[in-house]
């Protein structure tokens, strides 16, 4: 199996675990978003990162020592803007709904964080046959997920749903463009990790697992705005008394299985991105992207989120879903060239 293709197919896994982490959240029906969300960021980013980083990387103080603060603050610091974007989500779900608010922070993280790597580090391949495809594939990327923005708004107009007297719409918007920035941040903290994975590498970590050292900061640092978010709203919303809820105590095992598949997918991303080779960063993120939103579709409607919407919407739908598959095609080919 060559390793374009094994990168491929770690993707497609990377991608149906992160568009599906969300599901185990309609369970806990008994808590606000922010007690789950709470309960997601403890294990998701302060105990499962130090965990798998500490039994992959050996001599991990050595390994930090060597590269010096500046590698380390580096991703720790595309970890914590990405976590104050997560605030700007929020925000930006209030002000234009669930559907638009998705796709365009998806569609902005999935363009600017394949692109800025390609630009700054890889230069000299814009122009050749597999830069320009790579070029196709983030255009259809960002086609696709408008088409699925254009379905979802046309699903909460179905549903009688909508931002009706939130924010203004260009507020909402420029929302969407912080949080999408701020997400892609993340492929950021990874394409310019370089050092720390060497490092990493060279001191007995098995190359597959050498980019666990940078997700350990940058997750680490993610998780502070997101614990003080869901702090604020806690109390804020008086919501903080809902842990003590009768009968909720398996509540947290499903906090803790949506951050086994959140981390999981951005560990295998992680992995993924060595078996594509020097423009791993490049090809793998807007494919991570695009699969992410395909399985957060088709489970949008194996659970009935689309039910009573007509055929409109949810024809709208498929074609968006159909313009990422064609972009996933793109890419692939891309990887191949390049």
């Amino acid at each position: 199996m060559s390793p374009v293709f094994l990168g491929l197919l770690l993707l497609v896994l990377a991608g149906a675990m992160n568009g599906s982490f969300t599901l185990p959240m309609k369970f806990t029906r008994k808590w606000a978003w922010e007690n789950t969300w709470l309960a997601w960021t403890i294990f998701a980013l302060c105990i499962f990162p130090p965990l798998l980083t500490l039994s992959t990387v050996p001599q991990l103080g050595q390994v930090y020592a060597q590269v010096g603060a500046t590698a380390i603050l580096i991703p720790a610091a595309c970890g914590a803007g990405w976590g104050v974007s997560q605030v700007f989500f929020g925000l930006a779900v209030d002000a234009v709904g669930i559907a638009l608010a998705f796709s365009v922070i998806l569609g902005t993280a999935a363009a600017v964080g394949s692109l800025i790597p390609l630009i700054d580090q890889h230069r000299e391949k814009i122009f050749t046959s597999g830069g320009l495809l790579v070029l196709l594939g983030v255009a259809l990327v960002l086609a696709g997920v408008a088409v699925c923005a254009v379905a979802g708004r046309k699903r909460e107009a179905a549903l009688g749903q909508g931002p009706a007297g939130k924010p203004s719409v260009v507020k909402g918007l420029i929302f969407c463009l912080i949080s999408g920035l701020g997400s892609a941040l993340v492929n950021f903290g990874l394409a310019y990790g370089g050092p720390v994975i060497s490092a990493a590498r060279t001191a007995g970590a098995a190359p597959l697992w050498a980019p666990n050292a940078v997700w350990l900061p940058l997750m680490c640092a993610g998780g502070v705005p997101n614990l003080i978010y869901c702090i604020y709203l806690a109390r804020k919303n008086r919501t903080g008394s809902n842990f003590g809820i009768p009968r909720t105590a398996p509540y947290w095992a499903l906090a803790a299985v949506m951050a086994f598949f959140w981390f999981g997918s951005t560990v295998l991303y992680g992995v993924a991105t060595v078996e594509l080779g020097d423009l791993g960063t490049v090809l793998g993120w807007p494919l991570f992207m695009s699969l992410i939103v395909i399985t957060a579709s088709v489970w949008g409607v194996v659970t009935g989120e689309w039910k009573n919407t007509g055929r409109q919407p949810l024809t709208v739908m498929f074609a968006g879903v159909g313009v990422l598959v064609i972009a996933i095609f793109v890419l692939s080919a891309a990887g191949r060239i390049l």
